[in-house]
């Protein structure tokens, strides 16, 4: 699979393209998103892009950059035959396993890969049922996928690059799988690669969601296009406003935020919440800074004001906005309230 197959998500997969471009790889990922948003084939695009031996880079057009589809490795990623790609899904005992001692991913291998070529890597859940018959089953992602995962996990790579898992519907996980994955997740072997792609953080544990990079992926129905070039100016000059906070150059800005589209302020405030973190590992663990605000003294002086005391308000104020935009509040009192918990966790480092 390649991104460009994947229509409406050039936005998405540009970013994807860059984080891998930049060497920014985190070993375990949370793609969220429904699946009619295409967040299958992008986390298999993903790992398509990964272990490409010749990349693509594009002057013009929408899409910056791709894998090729040509080398030995795409090949195999197209025809989903790749030994270093494992999937791991929702699955339940049918007649044919009824005397199977432990039923898993496994036995339905063949299935799934039938199942993703039959609806272009986007089908949903229901027809993965209907596909293999077991509508009227409990279906999960079982103890024996967890062992399975970690063995996987624990080979060399066959073409020694990445290893990689994709866990389809990761909501679907028994407890006892998800418990299983934790160490796996917070300790992965090198060149590791762990995708879990579902609907709802919801039903996930909170110990998986803390030991993934949340990538949310737009609905098809929400996506606007628009640029998100000026992002770093616009951090820039907000945080600046936010040490002086002067009440008119900030009520402008929010100003400018209030007329964007509801998907531009989301994208937006997971850029700035994404560039605290960075920050954050800057001061505290010494890590380059490997995100650049485009203003040189910015990107030197304002990451030592991210600290241990600060970084857990400022990331809690960011969610409730994040999740108050997504419920349709009122965009200027939600950009006005997390400007004042910022300037207060920023001088309370």
């Amino acid at each position: 699979m390649q991104f460009k197959d994947i229509e409406g998500q050039a936005i998405i997969a540009n970013r994807l393209t860059q984080i891998i471009d930049q060497g920014r790889v985190s070993h375990a990922q949370l793609f969220l998103g429904d699946t009619t948003s295409g967040s299958l084939a992008l986390a298999i695009a993903y790992a398509q892009y990964l272990n490409c031996s010749n990349r693509q880079h594009f002057d013009h057009g929408d899409l910056k950059s791709d894998s090729c589809g040509q080398c030995p490795s795409c090949q195999k990623f197209q025809q989903l035959s790749h030994p270093d790609l494992h999937f791991f899904f929702p699955n339940a005992a049918i007649e044919k396993l009824k005397n199977a001692s432990s039923v898993s991913s496994a036995d339905y291998q063949t299935d799934f890969r039938e199942f993703l070529s039959k609806n272009n890597q986007c089908g949903s859940v229901d027809q993965w049922y209907q596909h293999i018959g077991i509508e009227k089953k409990q279906a999960i992602i079982r103890d024996s996928d967890a062992n399975n995962l970690v063995h996987a996990l624990s080979l060399s790579s066959y073409e020694g690059n990445y290893k990689m898992v994709i866990v389809w519907m990761a909501e679907k996980m028994h407890p006892v799988m998800a418990n299983k994955i934790l160490k796996t997740l917070e300790e992965p072997n090198p060149k590791t690669l762990i995708i879990l792609v579902a609907e709802s953080s919801e039903r996930l544990l909170s110990t998986i969601i803390s030991r993934t990079q949340l990538v949310r992926i737009p609905s098809r129905a929400d996506i606007v296009r628009f640029v998100d070039d000026d992002f770093p100016q616009l951090y820039v000059t907000w945080m600046r406003q936010l040490f002086k906070l002067n009440m008119y150059t900030l009520s402008q800005w929010v100003e400018a935020m209030h007329v964007r589209t509801r998907e531009q302020q989301k994208q937006f405030l997971y850029y700035a919440q994404d560039a605290l973190r960075h920050c954050f590992l800057r001061s505290n663990a010494g890590l380059p800074l490997t995100m650049d605000f485009g203003d040189e003294k910015f990107n030197s002086s304002f990451p030592s004001m991210i600290t241990q005391r600060n970084i857990e308000r400022l990331n809690d104020a960011f969610d409730q906005a994040i999740y108050a935009v997504e419920r349709n509040a009122y965009s200027k009192m939600v950009f006005m309230e997390l400007s004042f918990r910022i300037s207060k966790a920023l001088k309370k480092r």
